[in-house]
């Protein structure tokens, strides 16, 4: 099914991350331990986190909802953006259609 975009697809997920870096147990998506989290350099951070943005962009274009650690990320098609929560507070937006589409 996937969702539609416009904006450039390394920005969109640039922007994923950011935002998922916000949900402090967003590791356990990939069922990792917090102490094997905490052992990771920044770099090897950032890899899983561009991972699990993927991983996210792609799985919101079969489901609804996708729960992340203690957060969630949903995708709103009447507004085309992902909506990423945190404690019932929308924490991020990040939008999949250009400004100047």
């Amino acid at each position: 099914m996937g969702m539609p975009f416009t904006r450039p697809y390394k920005d969109i997920l640039q922007d994923l991350v950011a935002a998922l870096i916000q949900i402090p147990d967003c590791y356990s998506f990939f069922e990792m331990e917090e102490s094997d989290w905490e052992a990771m350099s920044k770099e090897e951070k950032h890899e899983v986190l561009e991972a699990l943005a993927d991983d996210c962009f792609y799985g919101l274009g079969q489901e609804k909802i996708l729960f992340v650690g203690s957060g969630s990320l949903q995708h709103d098609p009447k507004f085309h953006h992902i909506e990423v929560m945190k404690e019932n507070a929308v924490i991020a937006t990040v939008q999949l259609l250009d400004a100047e589409a």
